[in-house]
This record gives structure tokens, C-alpha cells and sequence, in this order.
């Protein structure tokens, strides 16, 4: 057998494998059947969301987006953005672990083509389903991944790093890990490399804990992080291409519908309570049902928002130079900023509908974890940050002259 026809037949066996079982959305309503049962306890007890990650697994989830040829499912972004958004109805902090792992995973897909290495935790990601946690923020530079303290120390074909990671999502729950490092102890704080290690190339040491007001299952601690693995770790390609044609776009994409999907939910429950102060009063709307309306509105832009942006991602997905291009890399950037400023508002108009019924922590409308949750998102990444940075570019893009410019 050629090497053609091996691709084919595992080709073949992975669409039949789909065809035969579950569809991915049908995966992820199982997944987040699950995580939605334990979804309070993760959050009261800021603990990682095992059961929810046990069923991902068994689910085949953490794999999806890797290639037919290396085990996966070969998903879209569509694909993949759909599942955050299954997730975020369900539990927040299980969709946010998710959209930063398939973040990961886009990485190594993207850019570790031809690399043994990287080939390998592909396999791994599908067989085995690895989560893949990211660690980007370092010591004090308050979220920006564009500039790194720590530096790759090259020994022979062995590369060490010690890094101040202030934040490492899920850290100590991963199976894997990437991060981003100067490319050597005497270059610039920009010139930066992407590393994609396994559990054995590094070592963590707790130094921040992680007592927050949501997203509380994301175990997003402090940790002393310590490499010592083989230089095939490291990216041939620079960061900065892997930031702009990938890390960014696939982190605004799916932490966005992750965002939408805690908005859904908040909806969802406005809804309920809309609906049952009705029946309860003759049809009689009550007194807050313009929030509802406001609600749904907010919601639907910022479906459309998403939505737009996928599009525009998807063709572009494969064109370096559009990638690369001015109004594409603005308008994904910003997308972050848009995203989570109307999930905020979508949620609070939620609550508002629902009055003192959405405000409290019991009872079947109440909306405190999601709103928690969703305030996350503008910190995240600070919106102030990405604004003040995108200042530049956006004085340099035009002004449609028409609609569908």
C-alpha cells in the first residue's frame, strides 16, 4: 500500500467512523449535558470541571480539529466555534478551557506540518486526547503576549526556559502545553518563538492562586514554569506570523462563542421567567419585559458579530497575504473588544428581565454565575489594552464607501 492510498483508507475509516456514530454538534450537546449538571459545583468550589472533561474525551472532542491523516476529525472552524458555543450554554468555565485548548491545537495543526514533533502530538491530541493548556502571560506584563522576559537557552539539540507564568489556565489538569519565549537569551523582547511541549518537557512550581469572581473552573493559577526538552519543541516559524495568522484568530473566534454561549444562556432563563410571569398574569407582560427585547437584540448582533467573522476567517484561511492584510487583522483583533462588551450587555439585560428572580444566587432564574462569568471577558486580554494598540491601524484603514464594502 502507497502512501496515497493509506491517507485514503484512514481518510475513509474517519468519515465512516462520523457517519456511523454521533454528528460533532450532537458530541458537544452530550458533553455539555454534562458539564451543565456539575456546572454550580465547578463553580462554587472553583474546581476543574473533571466530569465535563471526562465525557469531551469520550466524546472524541479534544481531537476534532486535527487532520483525518493524524486521527482527528479534520473540523472546521465553524466546527469548532459551534462546540464553544454548545459549551458556554452549559458551563463557562468548561467552554473557555475548550476555546483555549482547540486555540493550541490550531497551532500545532497550522504550523507543524513536516515537523516529526509536532506531528506526533497531533496523533496524540486525536488517540489520546491531550488538553493542550497555553501559557502566554508572563510576570508583570499585564497581557501582553507581544513581548516576552523569559528567553530559550540553546544547549546542543536541548532547549531550557524558565518562566514567570502569572496565569496558566488549567495548568496542572493539562497533558500538554505551549508557550511563547524570546528566541534566545540575547534577542529582542519581540523576537519570539512558540514551543509545543508534552507533560515530561516541563516541570510547574504553584505561585498565584486563583480565587476570583467567575470563571472560577478555569483554575487559571500562577505557576514557575520550567522547560527542558528537546529543541524539536520549538516552531520553526516565528511568533509572530503563528500570532497573526493563527493564535489570534482562533482565540477571538472561539473565546467569542464561548462568550455568546453564557449570553445564551442568560437569555434562555430571561426567557423562562418572561414566559412564566405571563402565564401567571393573564398574558400580562411584566414591567421589565423590555429588557428581554434588548436582550434578544444584543444577542443577535453579536451572533451576527461572530458570525461575519468566521466568514471572513474561513476564506481567508489559507491566503497568507490576506491574513496579513490591514482590514483582516483589525477587524479580528477588535473582534475581542465587540464580543465580550455585548456579551456583558446581553446578560445584564437577562437579569434585569428577570429582576430580584435573576439577582439571586438559588432558585430556577437566577443568573449570577453567568453574569460572573461573562465579566471575565473584558478583562481578559484587557479590552483598554487591545484598544489603545489597535489605535494606529485603524486611523490608517478607510471608511467604507458602501454597505458591503
Amino acid at each position: 500500500m502507497n502512501v496515497r492510498e493509506a491517507v485514503l483508507t484512514v481518510d475513509e475509516t474517519q468519515t465512516n467512523f462520523l457517519e456511523r456514530g454521533p454528528s460533532l454538534i450532537e458530541r458537544a450537546v452530550r458533553t455539555a449535558t454534562v458539564a451543565a449538571a456539575d456546572a454550580d459545583a465547578v463553580d462554587r468550589d472553583a474546581r476543574f470541571p473533571h466530569k465535563a472533561f471526562d465525557a469531551a474525551r469520550e466524546q472524541k472532542l479534544l481531537g476534532v480539529m486535527i487532520p483525518v491523516e493524524y486521527g482527528g476529525f479534520g473540523a472546521s472552524i465553524h466546527d469548532v466555534t459551534d462546540i464553544c458555543y454548545t459549551l458556554g450554554r452549559a458551563c463557562a468555565s468548561t467552554a473557555m478551557i475548550y476555546a483555549m485548548h482547540q486555540t493550541k491545537v490550531a497551532c500545532v495543526v497550522r504550523h507543524g506540518h513536516g515537523i516529526p514533533w509536532m506531528e506526533t502530538m497531533m496523533r496524540r491530541v486525536a488517540r489520546d486526547q491531550w488538553l493542550l493548556a497555553s501559557s502566554t502571560t508572563e510576570g508583570q506584563n499585564g497581557g501582553n503576549i507581544r513581548a516576552s522576559a523569559a528567553a530559550v537557552d540553546h544547549a546542543g539539540d536541548t532547549v531550557s526556559l524558565v518562566r514567570d507564568a502569572t496565569v496558566i489556565s488549567y495548568g496542572a489538569e493539562a497533558d500538554g502545553l505551549v508557550t511563547i519565549a524570546r528566541r534566545a537569551t540575547d534577542a529582542s523582547a519581540s523576537d519570539q518563538v512558540l514551543l509545543a511541549l508534552a507533560k515530561d518537557d516541563y516541570s510547574l512550581k504553584r505561585t498565584l492562586g486563583w480565587e476570583t469572581l467567575g470563571m472560577r473552573g478555569t483554575c487559571s493559577t500562577g505557576f514557575e514554569l520550567k522547560v527542558d526538552c528537546p529543541a524539536d519543541r520549538v516552531f520553526p516559524e516565528s511568533y509572530d506570523k503563528i500570532h497573526a495568522q493563527t493564535m489570534t484568530p482562533f482565540a477571538h473566534l472561539c473565546w467569542s462563542s464561548a462568550w455568546a454561549g453564557i449570553a445564551a444562556a442568560a437569555v434562555t432563563r430571561a426567557q423562562a421567567f418572561i414566559r412564566k410571569a405571563a402565564r401567571t398574569s393573564g398574558g400580562q407582560m411584566p414591567p421589565a419585559a423590555a429588557h428581554f427585547t434588548a436582550a434578544k437584540m444584543s444577542l443577535a448582533k453579536l451572533r451576527a458579530l461572530i458570525s461575519a467573522n468566521l466568514d471572513a476567517f474561513a476564506r481567508a484561511e489559507h491566503d497568507e497575504r490576506a491574513l496579513s492584510s490591514l482590514d483582516f487583522q483589525s477587524s479580528i483583533t477588535l473582534l475581542k473588544v465587540q464580543a465580550s462588551e455585548l456579551a456583558v450587555e446581553t446578560v445584564m439585560h437577562a437579569m434585569r428581565t428577570a429582576g430580584l428572580s435573576g439577582y439571586r444566587n438559588d432558585g430556577e432564574f437566577t443568573m449570577g454565575r453567568h453574569l460572573r462569568d461573562v465579566l471575565s471577558s473584558p478583562i481578559m486580554i484587557n479590552n483598554d489594552r487591545i484598544l489603545a494598540n489597535a489605535a494606529t491601524s485603524t486611523l490608517m484603514s478607510g471608511v467604507p464607501t458602501s454597505l458591503r464594502d
